[in-house]
């Protein structure tokens, strides 16, 4: 369902949160927290994934960023769940949520909007469009910028008046301003802290203005899970897998983190890249290849036989390749 099909800012404005919902019951965290959400889901709620494993500290960050306005980031390596875990906190409350990636095509008339020359009456006529800014402060969303660090300068500062929590939207070319919605809500993601990529990791990155980074209310980190933790959300993303082979998965992508962090290895497997070896382990039928497809053939040449030494140690078995 498109973004315009919520409904008008006026109609938009009478939509409140309607149901309280207790955080121990619903995302099995011990927390005596009553957080209201909706009753009933809205357009762009996005749907439960009831496999999904919620990170105690990451959720209750978010839990207070829904239930008292705070602007909450996500910062942390890349397929950990950061944008994931936004959108399933949003799907239990029945918040509608919308996501936009803040690469480096996204602009200021992107977010904030532009005339268009639309048809009327079968007349060509100039109409101002409001982008997704002005869009989403209007309307009971979580809206979440993605790559938040990797956002032009032009377009963080168009983000920065909004980060305070009445913050109002002025639209010059509309001499008009904005109050946000009372179930308005900013998430952002990061795989750096806002002070640029000291690991070599996420070319592209800025480092952000800390003027605005001061006005992030709440900054988590969401890493690597424990090793039984990310056992588990394998297992049920992927149901089928040996238990053992999914232990062993993991283990191997444990060895690749710890390599990279000793400058062993320039790449490193994300919890991400784990689920897609399963996924393609029971597609091809073969470990080895599902292997190779999914994470050997990303790496650089010089480090292969790193990845050779990891393999035997955690399945006995010598790749052929």
């Amino acid at each position: 369902m498109s973004i315009s099909s919520l409904v008008s800012p006026y109609q938009a404005s009478q939509i409140l949160p309607d149901k309280a919902y207790n955080v121990r019951d619903v995302f099995g965290i011990e927390c005596d927290w009553i957080v209201k959400g909706f009753a009933h889901a809205l357009p762009n709620v996005p749907n439960i994934d009831p496999t999904y494993q919620f990170d105690h500290d990451t959720t209750l960050a978010l839990l207070a960023g829904f239930a008292f306005n705070r602007r909450v980031m996500i910062q942390g390596f890349h397929g950990t769940g950061k944008s994931t875990h936004i959108e399933q906190v949003a799907a239990r409350l029945n918040w509608p949520c919308v996501r936009v990636n803040l690469d480096s095509h996204v602009s200021r008339i992107d977010l904030l909007g532009k005339d268009m020359i639309v048809l009327k009456d079968g007349k060509q006529v100039t109409e101002w469009r409001d982008g997704i800014l002005p869009w989403a402060i209007q309307h009971p969303v979580a809206l979440t910028f993605d790559e938040y660090d990797a956002g032009r300068p032009d377009v963080m500062f168009v983000i920065q008046r909004v980060l305070e929590t009445d913050g109002h939207l002025t639209l010059l070319d509309q001499n008009q301003i904005i109050v946000p919605h009372p179930a308005f809500r900013l998430f952002a993601t990061s795989n750096t802290v806002g002070l640029g990529d000291t690991t070599g990791l996420y070319h592209g990155t800025h480092q952000l203005n800390q003027g605005q980074m001061d006005r992030w209310n709440i900054v988590t980190t969401l890493n690597y899970l424990p090793h039984e933790e990310e056992v588990k959300i394998i297992c049920a993303k992927v149901p089928g897998e040996h238990i053992e082979d999914v232990a062993n998965m993991v283990r191997l992508a444990a060895l690749t983190r710890e390599g990279f962090r000793n400058g062993d290895l320039s790449t490193l497997m994300s919890p991400r890249t784990v689920i897609s070896w399963a996924e393609n382990h029971r597609i091809f039928g073969n470990r080895e290849l599902a292997f190779r497809l999914s994470f050997y053939n990303k790496c650089d040449e010089l480090e292969r036989p790193v990845l050779h030494e990891y393999y035997q140690r955690c399945f006995g078995v010598e790749l052929d390749y």
